[in-house]
């Protein structure tokens, strides 16, 4: 069993997909993502990729994490691989309800330390993290929804629909043997 997280945000599903579409906002509500290196120019096409650090200076490890699915405002599949941390399968899913949009994160390890360790030791430190990573999403998904109803959004008003892309072999194969 993957980790999984459930929040309601008080936003719109394009509201949510538009800050997951600027790959530069990826290490303000990921926690444990330091710093941003770089963002592919074709970001949030499938296949793209962002390049980020973990952990905390002096001690950095670099990381990439790719868009295996883009499929706005429902869905983001990404799969970030870390080092000797090793590699996993993160699903975003966005259902419109009533009072904002219902946001589930879950993540499986599919290489890596965190795979060879106990479902029991890991999911539940993913899913404090997680906890905290949709905490920090929904922080920046209704300030631009603040600033969309205010009239003061000038920028990425609309999200982005990026011509077809294709993730990665390793990629597809990394979401298929976690099955989420």
């Amino acid at each position: 069993m993957a980790a999984r997280n459930t929040r309601l945000m008080r936003c719109t599903p394009d509201d949510l997909f538009a800050v997951l579409s600027d790959g530069w906002l990826y290490p303000v509500w990921v926690v444990g993502a330091a710093r941003m290196r770089d963002v592919d120019p074709e970001w949030p096409r499938e296949g793209s990729r962002i390049h980020h650090s973990l952990g905390v200076w002096p001690v950095m490890i670099h990381d990439e994490t790719e868009i295996v699915e883009w499929d706005p405002p429902r869905l983001l599949r990404l799969r970030p691989q870390a080092g000797i941390l090793g590699r996993g399968v993160i699903r975003v899913d966005a259902r419109a309800h009533e009072h904002g949009t219902a946001v589930t994160i879950v993540e499986e390890p599919v290489s890596g330390a965190a795979s060879i360790l106990p479902r029991l030791l890991w999911k539940p430190l993913l899913v404090l993290r997680n906890h905290e990573c949709l905490n920090r999403l929904a922080f920046l998904a209704e300030g631009r929804r603040d600033e969309r109803e205010a009239r003061e959004l000038d920028h990425r008003t609309e999200t982005p629909d990026p011509r077809e892309g294709t993730a990665s072999p390793q990629a597809r194969a990394d979401v298929r043997e976690a099955g989420i």
